[in-house]
């Protein structure tokens, strides 16, 4: 039989990093919240939980990185909201905070997850950040909580 290697739910004694941008806050909270439900939930204490607020999307791998690299944290998350306008800012944009998160994970000797929405409207937003979509926030919490328990076990 194979050997099979997966992550556990436990956060009891995680320290964990969230980053934020602010921008689209209404909806940025949301997540936020999503997020601090699932950590709380799965045992992380609240004192060992840092919330990093970014003026938006754009900002979050240059303070994601530095976490990641900080030694302070098992793990960081990324959240924030990216909606689609007028104008190709969007595109910009959502490319670049993809990229850059994805960077930082790949380089990072913690996990880091992304849970940036993307979306093509407000309403869009709304769905994925409580409503009938779930919670992203939520989502991107708990592959953080299962992979620091993979990072450990690899």
């Amino acid at each position: 039989m194979a050997l099979e290697v997966a992550g556990q739910l436990d956060g009891s004694n995680l320290k964990v990093a969230i980053v934020v941008g602010r921008f689209n806050n209404f909806i940025s909270e949301r997540l936020v919240e999503g997020a601090l439900d699932c950590l709380r939930r799965h045992g992380v204490a609240e004192e060992n939980i840092a919330v990093h607020w970014t003026p938006g999307s754009f900002e979050i791998p240059p303070v994601a990185a530095r976490l990641a690299q900080a030694k302070r944290f098992d793990t960081v998350i990324c959240l924030g909201t990216v909606i689609r306008g007028g104008t190709p800012h969007f595109e910009y944009v959502a490319a670049e905070v993809t990229k850059g998160v994805a960077q930082i994970a790949l380089a990072a000797p913690i996990p880091v997850t992304l849970g940036v929405l993307t979306c093509d409207n407000v309403e869009q937003a709304i769905e994925r950040a409580g409503t009938k979509g779930g919670n992203k926030g939520f989502d991107a919490a708990l592959a953080a909580l299962e992979m620091v328990s993979l990072y450990r076990r690899l």
